[in-house]
């Protein structure tokens, strides 16, 4: 593969591939600065000096980048009694030396059951979360957060086969009735008592008015104490201003949705699964913690990052 992605040209310094790939985890896993990869491999094969090292790496990212989707998932992974998979996405973000802002994002998917890395693509700053960046297909089942709540990324996913358990922005997404009016949320769920589910038929709709998506919304009403405090987080994310009303009283919902029928999946079950979403935030927190692969050694977006990305 090195040879295949012209990340192994010819042998000079580096005399074989496996040669390249220890310089890569040295760079990359490892968070050897390239004078001390040279150094390490001086004393291993033979002399080389820093910027060789740098112009060798240059030419691995995607070298390194399909490594890694072959290495993905690391072991079969087991299936749920039905056939299908449940695959929790979360994205993060990457920034680099002297930062301020996001340089680059590492977006990952796991098997829920086998708490395994399905995925991971890094992309650049202008790559928001979405369920494009996934290849899914029948069987999966993809348990995304509200960031992922995009007319255009459901039907993708959908488009491949798989279904959806997806949080709901509210004002992210148009929805309408299974007749194609537009769904009245205020009157469908004004009566609802606390610690209650309520669940609706609904289509998503493009921006520009096109069905998107057919399923069901599930609406959790949090009880009192619940709600105010998400009332109170929604008001400290906004820095300036106040929410508006409506903002504030659909703070006090879970509102998820799904292309699982009710008769698949009780709206309890959908509930229960989306609350276990989490375990990908833990795994990213993790590689933060544990490999700080949040802190960019080399310039956003550059062949250098790519390696030392894909290297983590």
């Amino acid at each position: 593969m090195a040879r295949e992605f012209k990340a192994f040209v010819r042998a000079k310094k580096v005399k074989t591939p496996e040669q390249l790939l220890r310089m890569v985890w040295l760079y990359g896993g490892l968070d050897k600065p390239l004078r001390a990869v040279a150094g390490v491999f001086t004393a291993l094969y033979e002399p080389i000096t820093d910027q060789a090292v740098a112009e060798r790496l240059r030419a691995c990212g995607p070298w390194g980048q399909a490594l890694l989707r072959r290495l993905l998932p690391l072991v079969p992974v087991a299936a749920l009694p039905e056939g299908q998979r449940l695959l929790v996405s979360e994205g993060s973000t990457v920034q680099a030396p002297g930062g301020t802002g996001i340089d680059q994002r590492l977006h990952l998917c796991l098997d829920l059951v086998s708490v395994e890395c399905v995925a991971v693509w890094v992309t650049d700053v202008q790559s928001g979360e979405t369920l494009k960046h996934f290849a899914l297909g029948p069987g999966d089942v993809a348990v995304a957060d509200r960031g992922s709540a995009q007319p255009q990324g459901l039907r993708a996913a959908v488009q491949q086969g798989a279904d959806l358990i997806v949080r709901l922005n509210p004002f992210s997404v148009v929805l309408s009735t299974p007749t194609g009016q537009p769904l009245a949320r205020g009157a469908a769920l004004q009566r609802q008592p606390a610690a209650t589910i309520r669940t609706l038929p609904v289509v998503i709709r493009s921006a520009c008015g096109q069905p998107e998506v057919r399923g069901w919304v599930h609406a959790y009403r949090l009880s009192a104490e619940q709600a105010n405090r998400a009332r109170q987080k929604c008001r400290q994310r906004h820095k300036t201003g106040q929410p508006r009303a409506e903002t504030l009283w659909l703070a006090g919902w879970v509102v998820v949705f799904t292309t699982l029928a009710p008769a698949v999946l009780s709206a309890e079950t959908i509930l229960a699964v989306y609350r276990c979403r989490w375990q990908v935030e833990i795994a990213l927190e993790r590689w933060k913690s544990v490999l700080a692969v949040d802190a960019l050694r080399a310039k956003a977006c550059s062949p250098l990052a790519e390696v030392w990305l894909h290297g983590k």
